[in-house]
């Protein structure tokens, strides 16, 4: 069977089982690797994507939901190829250790401040509790979002 998944602005034709992951169509079909299996639970958010300008769990979002929605994913927040504002800031910050964690919460960053554009540290923590970092750079991770936010 066929699905035809918008991402990043590009409709993809994807063969193969209705069910399958999301994850696996961006990164094994399309060639997309910023998002990351963590860990197929939709529990540690390494995989955090929008669909329709809300961020998801790609590992157990299966492509048969996706008919004529919008799917963004990390590589599809850059702009003219450069980082964006936010994806900069975590640059800046230097928030990445390991960095597997990294496109998932700039993509759950990115949603919060979509529809909060000056939030306070609280709700940067609550929006972003969804994702785990194991690494522990939860510090330069809040610092990256109040630096995206005040420019």
């Amino acid at each position: 069977m066929s699905v035809k998944i918008k991402v990043n602005g590009t409709v993809h034709d994807i063969d193969g089982d209705p069910s399958m992951p999301l994850l696996y169509a961006l990164r094994n079909n399309i060639g997309l690797r910023g998002a990351k299996f963590g860990c197929g639970l939709g529990q540690c958010g390494s995989c955090t994507v929008h669909v329709d300008g809300r961020a998801v769990f790609s590992c157990i979002t299966p492509i048969a939901a996706l008919e004529g929605r919008s799917v963004t994913t990390t590589e599809g927040l850059l702009k003219d190829g450069k980082p964006n504002k936010l994806q900069q800031a975590f640059i800046d910050e230097q928030a990445a250790q390991c960095g597997y964690c990294i496109a998932g919460m700039v993509m759950r960053a990115q949603h919060l401040l979509d529809h909060n554009p000056d939030p306070s540290d609280e709700e940067i923590l609550a929006g972003l509790q969804p994702n785990l970092c194991r690494c522990g750079t939860h510090a330069a991770i809040l610092r990256a979002v109040k630096r995206a936010a005040r420019t």
